[in-house]
């Protein structure tokens, strides 16, 4: 099965990357195991295996194991640390920052990403999106919901 270009960052290898990419470059002062990523950003155990091992190998991201566990957190020393983490919290970053926003408020039943930053996400080509849609789902309290949108824009900015 041959891998559609990522059309949010055409230069990165594949969504995969770029979503294991968000995580680690996301949060530079945390340690994830293979198996989080992979819950993390819906990709298989083989490919974040893969995948880690050619950012580990670039420098991009450290490991070190424990036990049986490896765990992998972005390299900060890297020359193009803040250059790429930038570039990766404007292309891949709302799904993480979403998740934590969004962990253990009350109410959400589903959160949805819709319009044209998910279709790029998904594939589709075309200009790069200028703003983000959110659909939530459920019996959230407006004023808490403008809270969120709030400070998802002042992370994602």
């Amino acid at each position: 099965m041959k891998n559609i270009a990522p059309q949010l960052t055409p230069f990165v290898r594949s969504d995969a990357v770029g979503a294991i990419l968000a995580e680690t470059l996301g949060h530079p002062e945390r340690e994830f195991t293979l198996a989080e990523l992979g819950r993390r950003t819906d990709t298989s155990g083989p490919v974040v295996h893969r995948e880690v091992g050619r950012l580990v190998d670039s420098a991009v991201l450290r490991d070190r194991y424990e036990g049986r566990n490896r765990l992998v957190s972005a390299n900060a020393d890297h020359p193009l640390f803040a250059l790429m983490r930038d570039l990766i919290a404007a292309t891949y970053g709302p799904v993480p920052v979403l998740r934590e926003l969004f962990d253990g408020i009350d109410g959400v039943e589903e959160l949805l990403i819709y319009g044209s930053w998910a279709a790029r996400r998904s594939g589709e080509s075309g200009e790069f999106p200028n703003d983000l849609d959110v659909l939530v789902v459920g019996e959230t309290p407006r004023r808490t919901l403008s809270g969120i949108a709030a400070e998802a824009g002042d992370k994602l900015d």
